[in-house]
């Protein structure tokens, strides 16, 4: 499965349910809990998770510039920023996979057209035929 971001997953759900994204988490806000706010809140953890890697990445990058000197301090910061980064991207991979799943699994409703017929009632049921007095030998 490729890698997708969240910016991939907010328009699969925006393609899905037809509408931006912002307009979609107002909607979700309304009512009870369902899929669209599971697919939400898979994106948001998503994007939390894509922020995270960017930070902790960034943050790693400073502490090793070359102009910078590694001392036993600065060692537990390393291990500290890697196993958060690590966290991080764990976390995007896992909810990226999910959340990509779940929205192959779905698909749109096509809209009503207005030229298609309603179905008709069914017919009613025949009446039953009254059971004769006499009981067959």
């Amino acid at each position: 499965m490729p890698h997708l971001t969240s910016t991939d997953i907010a328009g699969r759900i925006e393609d899905l349910y037809g509408a931006p994204l912002a307009d979609l988490e107002a909607h979700a806000q309304d009512q009870p809990p369902g899929m669209l706010s599971a697919l939400l809140g898979m994106h948001d953890t998503l994007a939390l998770a894509e922020r995270s890697i960017d930070f902790h990445r960034d943050h790693l990058a400073r502490l090793l510039h070359p102009d910078r000197q590694i001392g036993p301090h600065e060692v537990s910061h390393l291990l500290d920023g890697t196993r958060r980064l690590a966290e991080a991207v764990a976390v995007r991979e896992a909810q990226a996979t999910s959340v990509a799943a779940v929205l192959q699994s779905l698909t749109r409703a096509p809209a009503p057209t207005s030229a298609s017929p309603t179905p008709s009632p069914p017919a009613p049921a025949a009446p039953l035929a009254a059971q004769s007095a006499t009981h067959s030998r």
